[in-house]
């Protein structure tokens, strides 16, 4: 018996190394790569970023507006297609498939979703989009990260009303609100902050996606707002300037990738703030 306790033991502080051992080195990963980007982006941080478009190559001015006005329109329309149908397929598969083979067969899907590499997301705008339209667009880009975005916000809307107890429910069904009141009155006003959580983690998750933008968006060296045309984007830019031989182009592809941590990380601590406000009314 003394011989058995021991074992566990050993396999318990065994098991205790191993983690914390594994945590240190994913955070010295982690911790290295934020510094590499800081240490790079804040030496290429420059003024006319902001207000000068992408210069050509072999000079040695600064500008990525197009690239950075392009991204804010590719998430707001990937917002505008993404929301709406996460928000009422997750509202479906908590309010009326409950447990049903229908919904678990579409939660069963939405994870597989969930995990789906971007780069086949790309593929599939691109089958369906950009083939037939016989050029890229902005608006088959922000279709691909739509796709992207829907499955997190399905899962965190599903989740976040399956957590308003029926109590609340009940008493509005019992003053004679119908479904829908009881939905857009009730149910969601009580899961708001875990739902805004799932859309910020959804909108951090596309922010610096690539991979579906070089099938799609592609890229516009020029100032564009025309969502049927190719449009300068930051990832895109960030990509390919890393690879040119221009040394301010590096530059701005190191800026570029620190302004985008720097979002990515301020939507993570918007949803930690919601997330642990769903925490403290629970």
């Amino acid at each position: 018996m003394i011989g058995v306790v021991a074992r566990r033991r050993a396999i318990d502080v065994a098991t205790k190394l191993l983690m914390g051992a594994a945590t240190l080195v994913g955070i010295f990963f982690l911790l290295w790569i934020l510094w590499t980007t800081l240490r790079f982006g804040v030496a290429g941080l420059h003024w006319d970023l902001f207000t000068k478009d992408t210069p050509p190559p072999g000079t040695n001015s600064f500008g990525l507006r197009n690239a950075f006005v392009g991204s804010l329109i590719l998430l707001g329309l990937s917002l505008l297609m993404g929301v709406p149908v996460g928000l009422m397929a997750g509202t479906w598969l908590a309010e009326y498939g409950f447990n049903s083979r229908i919904a678990n067969a579409v939660r069963f899907i939405n994870d597989i979703m969930l995990s789906a590499p971007s780069i086949e997301i790309g593929l599939f705008a691109y089958a369906i989009m950009v083939a037939p339209m016989g050029h890229f667009s902005a608006l088959s880009g922000s279709l691909a990260l739509a796709v992207l975005m829907v499955p997190i916000i399905v899962r965190t809307t599903d989740e976040m009303l399956s957590l308003v107890t029926g109590d609340m429910r009940e008493a509005a069904i019992a003053l004679g609100a119908p479904k829908s009141v009881v939905i857009t009155r009730v149910t969601w006003v009580a899961a708001r902050a875990g739902i805004l959580t799932g859309i910020l983690i959804g909108l951090a998750r596309i922010s610096g996606e690539t991979a579906p933008l070089l099938f799609t968006v592609l890229n516009n060296q020029y100032f564009s707002t025309d969502i049927m045309r190719p449009m300068a984007n930051i990832p895109y830019v960030i990509f390919q300037f890393a690879l040119s031989p221009y040394t301010n182009w590096q530059q701005m592809a190191w800026a570029a990738a620190f302004i985008t941590v720097v979002f990515v990380l301020m939507l993570s601590v918007l949803a930690r703030f919601f997330l642990g406000r769903v925490q403290v009314q629970k």
